[in-house]
């Protein structure tokens, strides 16, 4: 797989002046606070520098503003209410065409390809009720076939400048691709770019597959697979295709596996005799230590984002809870206590929070709370919401939704932290459970 390269530049005669004397945008979005009104966005068609670049000057630049206004903090203002056009990436934009339709942000660029492929996007991000850029002018180069990944390095770009904070929409999700009826679906793991563009399958459908978890390094996918007869947990490498067993010759159940933060080690549950407990594999080694042992099912561990805790769910309490104990085993306590049952919980990359599943009075919900178990703030209600999964920068989560009846079936839905930004992401068929990689290198 050809790796996106990209190069930040200083922009544009004419420019430096100008971003010296705006040193902050007036146009900021603190997502900490409460109700967010949207922020007018035009992101008019790139210019396509050479004739090779028509087809996709426009898709890049609709790729842009799907993302940004997908988090809700963005709103579009469309092609067809514009009254000005962009027709010189290098000359200053009329500000009077873009405040006239209220665009408080513009966003402006520029597509280019050369021989072997080469293409290269360069944008530049407005304040228009300033009249000044924000920041520099930034350049991409890659291949053409990488367009899309970027358009997405242009929107983390902005997404940043205004918010403060890192992007995530150069990032992938693995997640289960599901087919047929209710009583016989067929499942395998399909592999796709984070809004449902890209996908591509990675097994087949002929064992039932569970839990897909992204290495750190964003290309090994660890998984539970019933191939055997028994649920045991594989290693797949995207590049390569090359798959293992990450115990071999054992008869004990494992199931949902999960990566430390530096990824040399996995954490799981493993069933022997009537015990159900959570070890620790070396990943050199395949060496497994136990690191639980209660009377309870313990089970779908999650590391912190420093490595040294863990956070799993366990019945040793009598109903299923939140516990967190460290990363080498010892004590655990319990840190959920809102009535109802929790699960699947996973720790915020920003190391705040705990995202979970929970089921009381009959009805699921995806929630978060401290990591002491305090403000939690369920941001789902449904029949089925179940086992969220964050994206690279602690703001969204994704999960899947699954329908009543004889009839029901997964979707893969997001969330922002506010609960009000609920979607669907696209897949072709049905979809369960996901998990968001990292941003992408």
């Amino acid at each position: 797989m050809n790796h996106l390269k990209y190069l930040l530049v200083t922009l544009l005669l004419g420019m430096v002046g100008l971003a010296q004397a705006q040193d902050r945008p007036t146009v900021e979005i603190d997502i900490n606070g409460g109700v967010i009104e949207p922020v007018p966005i035009a992101v008019p068609g790139f210019i396509a520098e050479t004739t090779g670049a028509r087809r996709l000057a426009g898709d890049i630049a609709s790729v842009i503003m799907s993302d940004l206004a997908g988090t809700g903090l963005f709103r579009e203002i469309p092609g067809t209410a514009f009254i000005g056009t962009v027709a010189n990436f290098n000359a200053q934009p009329v500000f009077s065409d873009w405040s006239v339709v209220n665009a408080q942000l513009l966003v402006t660029g520029a597509v280019s390809t050369g021989s072997g492929g080469r293409l290269v996007v360069k944008f530049r991000l407005f304040d228009v009720f300033a009249q000044a850029p924000i920041g520099d002018g930034v350049q991409f180069t890659g291949n053409q076939e990488n367009w899309r990944r970027m358009a997405h390095k242009v929107a983390d770009t902005v997404y940043s400048r205004i918010t403060g904070e890192s992007g995530y929409f150069d990032s992938r999700v693995v997640f289960v691709s599901e087919t047929g009826p209710k009583n016989d679906r067929k499942k395998r793991l399909a592999l796709m770019d984070y809004d449902g563009a890209n996908l591509r399958y990675l097994t087949d459908d002929s064992a039932i597959v569970l839990a897909p978890r992204f290495a750190p390094n964003a290309r090994d996918i660890i998984y539970t697979s019933y191939e055997s007869g028994l649920p045991q947990v594989f290693l797949l490498n995207l590049e390569t295709g090359r798959r293992s067993q990450l115990l071999e010759n054992t008869a004990n159940m494992a199931t949902a596996p999960r990566f430390s933060p530096d990824g040399t080690k996995v954490v799981m549950s493993i069933i022997e005799g009537s015990s159900t407990d959570i070890y620790q594999v070396d990943m050199n080694t395949r060496n497994r230590t136990r690191l639980t042992n209660s009377t309870g099912i313990d089970t779908t561990p999650s590391f912190s984002p420093d490595g040294s805790q863990i956070v799993f769910a366990s019945d040793r309490g009598g109903s299923q809870q939140l516990y967190i104990m460290p990363a080498g085993g010892g004590e655990a306590r319990r840190i959920s206590s809102g009535g109802g049952s929790y699960g699947t919980p996973v720790w915020s990359p920003r190391g705040d929070m705990i995202a979970f599943t929970k089921i009381k009075s009959g009805r699921f919900h995806i929630g978060v709370m401290r990591i002491d178990g305090s403000r939690e703030n369920l941001l789902t209600a449904s029949f089925i919401d179940e086992a969220p999964t964050w994206s690279p920068n602690g703001r969204v989560l994704m999960f899947f939704r699954e329908t009543p009846g004889a009839n029901g079936a997964p979707q893969v839905y997001s969330v922002d932290l506010t609960g009000r930004n609920l979607r669907r992401v696209d897949t072709p068929s049905f979809a369960s459970d996901p998990d968001w990689s990292g941003v992408l290198r």
